[in-house]
């Protein structure tokens, strides 16, 4: 990259992947926005609503088959046997329950290699929807939240919703038979639209083109002019954590990509509004950019990483479990996330990492936050909090400590994650030894920091 001038790079850069990239990116997704679009359309109709449901149906139907081709076929055998376990439970108290158990051991049949692992992968995506949108289903309908178990018309309707059935997000059984009234056409619903649409490419150029091409050509990792002047060993390190920060980067807006382009999904279909009164606010959010590359604390990067996520792993696994105490439901959660995200040792790896970190930091900032007075928890205080330090040097320090914590623990986290490993590894996952040569490479940081905050919180406990 040394021998571009730097007008010569970034014309290089527009013309070999920025618009190659865009214009791919809009070749895969254009089918899909026109099904969404035709489903918005078809909802302002006055069909009845059992019309409706088989419409959206239908085109989720072929959305699937348009992304996955025969092997739609796993995806559709799950929602037949989450229906049939429902219909079978339907006198039982515990839908929810049973039916995470019907899911568990179906996806982990299809993990064992039921299914070739690349294929099975592909549609880890769409099959997390189903298991997602069936469960909270069953749990609702165990609440009281559903009246009465849906009709297999209104159950497939929900679970093929055009809107979601391929990038998610997941939606509640009750927000889909609202957005199935249709609400009218508006202003704010298309510049919603527009603005989730423009942001998603956006972040698919950050996460092919900016990152993997910018960040190494303004630091130039590969070389030795940035650290010459540094001793061998702490050049080297630095450079490590600088390859982790670039591949964490990548990963992080692709991550986004995905959530915007939800956004896009659901939203252009007819889904993803609050109401108040007569008022309409399409607000769907799925992913907060800003709050995860610039975090408070890990907490909260957990929690804006995938909004519709956290709320159902909340609302359906963390108060199940509540009741065997915080810790012992924290690591439920995140191993119940692990489970669906695919049995990938370094997916595994990562979230019941995060579970530790995200305790430990809770604790000994809730910890630290009594002990000084200060609002240097790991979320916001409230406004009239009973904290005598608000604000001031002391708790912007501290705050500001754990938020570059923070940030090197994603880092970490994210080094995971290589953007030099083909396609065919990182679609069958990566294995133990990667996991372990890249987070020795960085000397075990992360985990080292966690056990050290830690102790620290046992002494001061």
């Amino acid at each position: 990259m040394a021998a571009f001038s730097r007008s010569d790079f970034y014309e290089q850069l527009l013309h070999g992947c920025v618009i190659p990239t865009a214009q791919q990116g809009l070749e895969q997704i254009w089918v899909l926005l026109i099904m969404c679009l035709g489903c918005r359309i078809l909802w302002r109709l006055a069909l009845p609503s059992h019309i409706k449901h088989l419409s959206t149906m239908a085109g989720g139907f072929f959305c699937l088959y348009h992304f996955f081709q025969l092997q739609m076929i796993w995806v559709v055998l799950l929602s037949l046997l989450c229906y049939l376990v429902l219909f079978l439970c339907r006198h039982s108290r515990h839908r929810g329950v049973l039916l995470s158990i019907t899911i568990l051991i179906y996806l982990l049949m299809g993990e064992m290699h039921m299914v070739d692992t690349v294929s099975w992968h592909k549609m880890r995506g769409a099959q997390m929807i189903v298991a997602m949108k069936a469960i909270s289903l069953g749990f609702d309908v165990d609440r009281g939240d559903v009246r009465s178990i849906p009709s297999p018309v209104e159950f497939m309707g929900y679970v093929y919703f055009v809107g979601t059935v391929i990038f998610g997000p997941w939606i509640s059984f009750t927000s889909y038979i609202q957005a199935v009234k249709g609400r009218a056409l508006s202003l704010s619903w298309f510049w919603r639209v527009c603005r989730s649409l423009a942001l998603c490419i956006l972040c698919l150029l950050m996460s092919t083109c900016v990152s993997p091409y910018l960040f190494p050509y303004f630091i130039p990792l590969y070389g030795e002019k940035l650290l010459r002047k540094k001793k061998r060993k702490a050049r080297g390190a630095v450079i490590r954590w600088l390859r982790a920060y670039e591949n964490t980067s990548s990963f992080h807006f692709s991550n986004y990509f995905v959530g915007f382009l939800s956004e896009v999904t659901a939203v252009l279909s007819g889904a993803g509004f609050t109401e108040e009164k007569e008022n309409v606010k399409w607000d769907l959010t799925v992913s907060r950019p800003l709050s995860v590359e610039f975090p408070r604390s890990m907490v909260e990067v957990v929690t804006n990483w995938n909004l519709p996520m956290s709320q159902w792993l909340h609302s359906y696994v963390f108060k199940s479990a509540l009741k065997l105490g915080t810790f012992h439901a924290i690591i439920v959660t995140y191993a119940a996330s692990a489970l669906l995200h695919g049995l990938s040792f370094h997916l595994a790896a990562v979230l019941l990492s995060l579970g530790f970190i995200t305790y430990v930091e809770h604790v000994l900032r809730k910890r630290l936050a009594e002990i000084f007075s200060a609002c240097i928890r790991s979320k916001v205080c409230p406004p009239h909090c009973n904290h005598r330090n608000k604000k001031g040097p002391f708790v912007f320090v501290i705050n500001l400590l754990f938020a570059a914590l923070a940030i090197l623990q994603l880092t970490y986290l994210g080094s995971l994650f290589d953007t030099e490993t083909d396609d065919i590894t990182e679609e069958e996952g990566y294995g133990m030894s990667h996991t372990i040569y890249k987070w020795s490479e960085l000397s075990w940081t992360g985990h080292w920091l966690t056990f050290g905050c830690w102790v620290f919180y046992r002494l001061i406990r």
